[in-house]
């Protein structure tokens, strides 16, 4: 087959329509999060671009309980923290004894940043200042607590060195406006409505980590990676300050259809202003932060896109 044969080949084989119609589920978490919105977004990108397939946003547990609906086959895409996709794709953790082999990754779509805020006049300027404070650590077993306490005891801190309160987003902003707690965490995908609007009542800081404590809780937690909230993020928030993040990852089966994996990853990417549009986390979902972050295999469809734009894959993304 000559150049100019197999060049119109492959180009008629990249537009064509999937072979099947397709109603595709895609699993998110509570209406209140930022996985329901994302996936109701991306489920208008396949239902507007992709001939051929539909899709639908349902409501679910979020993380652990989406990587048994992706496995078991009862949704096809779902939305889950890296930590999660990492356990269940290497039986560790929450799926000790019961390995997800076939979970597969489009993409790594934002981060969970790790969010240290404190009143600007607090005195509370690093980690070790949190020591002897009443420090909000997130809601019981959220995934804030986990990052919270992972971070802390990676850089020598306990429970016991502060009083932790454990309250949700709201609530801890609101206790610090009060003045209740000395500083509080989130571990969500950033600028967040709760912070966003404590910084219009009170002046806030965002306590930066340093490069040994980056490194340190990275090594407790693999999947963390650095992270840079950007300048004017929040009200008075006049420079960078680097955290820590774990990434969302975008999970599909190794069953789903390479041509559909391939069309929904690019979808992703070359139309990801109609994400932004539906949440601003979606301003994180670029090739890049998913090289540099996604902690399992690529499907091979979405392998195939990353490979045709040139981006450099990691070994361990490879199936």
């Amino acid at each position: 087959m000559n150049a100019m044969k197999y060049a119109i080949a492959a180009s008629l084989l990249a537009t064509a329509p999937l072979a099947a119609a397709q109603q595709l589920s895609i699993a998110t978490g509570g209406t209140g999060g930022v996985y329901y919105p994302l996936g109701g977004g991306l489920a208008e990108m396949i239902n507007n671009h992709l001939e051929g397939a539909s899709a639908v946003a349902e409501v679910t547990g979020a993380s652990v309980e989406n990587m048994g609906l992706v496995w078991r086959g009862d949704s096809d895409i779902a939305f889950a923290l890296a930590d999660t996709v990492y356990q269940a794709y290497n039986g560790t953790g929450d799926f000790e004894g019961r390995q997800l082999d076939n979970i597969r990754a489009l993409a790594s779509v934002y981060p969970n940043a790790v969010q240290l805020v404190t009143l600007a006049d607090s005195g509370v300027e690093s980690l070790e200042d949190l020591r002897g404070k009443r420090v909000s650590v997130g809601a019981p077993g959220s995934g804030t607590e986990l990052n919270a306490r992972a971070l802390l005891e990676a850089n020598g801190i306990t429970y016991d060195d502060f009083t932790p309160q454990r309250l949700n987003f709201n609530e801890t902003a609101d206790a610090i406006r009060d003045g209740d707690i000395d500083a509080g965490f989130w571990s969500v995908g950033p600028p967040t409505s709760s912070i966003l609007n404590l910084a219009t009542t009170r002046d806030i800081r965002l306590i930066g980590l340093s490069d040994e404590e980056i490194a340190n809780a990275r090594e407790v937690e693999p999947v963390f990676a650095a992270y840079d909230l950007r300048a004017g993020m929040y009200d008075g928030m006049d420079e960078a300050v680097q955290t820590i993040s774990i990434p969302n990852v975008l999970a599909v089966s190794s069953e789903m259809d390479d041509e559909l994996a391939y069309q929904i990853t690019k979808l992703l990417f070359e139309n990801t202003d109609e994400l932004i549009a539906v949440h601003p986390a979606a301003n994180d979902t670029t090739v890049e932060f998913s090289i540099d972050s996604t902690p399992v295999p690529f499907h091979d469809g979405a392998l195939r896109y990353y490979e045709e734009i040139g981006a450099e894959v990691q070994d361990h993304q490879r199936p």
